[in-house]
This record gives structure tokens, sequence and C-alpha cells, in this order.
């Protein structure tokens, strides 16, 4: 029975994944998801209580996911952000719903918070050992450190125009970062 429930979340998980990247949260349905993920729409109830239950769950495993697969490495910004750029690569609906999340107001779920807050401690000791500049706030440091990762993302108006190779986002990005960690 728990291996039932344990397939089941994670065919919810990943269908809901699918439907809130394509459709936003507000868009989704639960009966797309429900249908995709091949069980009864009340499972989406009782195991994550609501729509946003779900979505909320949804964006925690994307971000335990990152963290696993992209762990922070502050004493390599350059490194790190070049292994964030490929994840976003292989996995754009990442970006798509955190861009919903954003579009449509909404908090981001503990998870997400936390994972900040570790990252930004991971910079402020990188800056405590000297290995990374000072020049900017550990928060600062990290926002533009993100930032250059989501260039090029494979939703951007700016891939889609062919203008820069996803090779060559992936160089600027590596060389961006150094240029502003030089202490």
């Amino acid at each position: 029975m728990a291996r039932n429930s344990e397939d089941t979340r994670k065919r919810l998980l990943e269908a809901a994944a699918a439907e809130f990247a394509a459709y936003g949260i507000a868009g989704a349905r639960v009966d797309r998801i429900a249908d995709a993920a091949r069980c009864n729409k009340q499972a989406i109830y009782a195991y994550y209580g609501s729509k946003d239950g779900l979505c909320d769950a949804v964006l925690d495993a994307m971000v335990e996911d990152i963290l696993e697969s992209v762990p922070i490495d502050a004493f390599d910004l350059p490194g790190y952000a070049v292994r964030l750029f490929d994840r976003y690569q292989a996995h754009p609906e990442t970006l798509r719903l955190a861009g919903w999340y954003q579009l449509e107001g909404k908090p981001l779920p503990p998870a997400a918070m936390a994972s900040m807050g570790h990252k930004i401690d991971a910079v402020r000791q990188a800056q405590e050992a000297g290995r990374v500049s000072k020049r900017f706030s550990p928060e600062i440091l990290l926002l533009l450190v993100l930032t250059l990762t989501r260039m090029g993302a494979p939703d951007s108006p700016e891939a889609h125009s062919g203008m820069v190779p996803p090779a060559d986002s992936r160089q600027a990005i590596a060389d961006a970062v150094a240029r502003l960690i030089e202490p």
C-alpha cells in the first residue's frame, strides 16, 4: 500500500510540474493533472490539501532536486553558475514555474526561502575566507550570479532570437561571474 501511495505522489508531482509550467498556477486544472498522473483527482486533495498545496510541493521538490544535483560551491561560483545554467537548459520547467510564482504574486514556499538562506551563508563564508570579493553584500552577489544563470534560458526571448548560442552564453556566464567575484 505504501508503495502505491509513493508512486501516486510521484506521478502527481511530475504531472503537476508539467501542468503548472505550461498553464501557470491559476490556469492549471486538477482534472488534467489527475488524468496525466493516472489517478483520481481526490488524491490531490488527500495528499496536498489543495491545488496551491500541490503547487508548493512541486516547487519544493524542484528546489530539493536543484540542491542535490547542483549544490552551491561558493568557493567556485563560476563553476556553480555554469552547472545551474546547464540544469536550467535541461529542465526549463523550473524557471517557468518560478516565473509563474512571480507573475501570480505567490510567496516562495519555505524550502525555496531556506535554500536562499543557505546560499547566502555560503557566499558570506567565501567572502570571509577572502576567496570572493566583498564589493557586494552576499545577498546582492548571489542575486547577480543567479540572474546570470538565467541568461538565455530556453523560454526567454533572447534564446529564441538565436543571437547567442547556449555554449557562448555558458562561457560568458562563467567569465562574468569570475569577474564579479575577483577579490
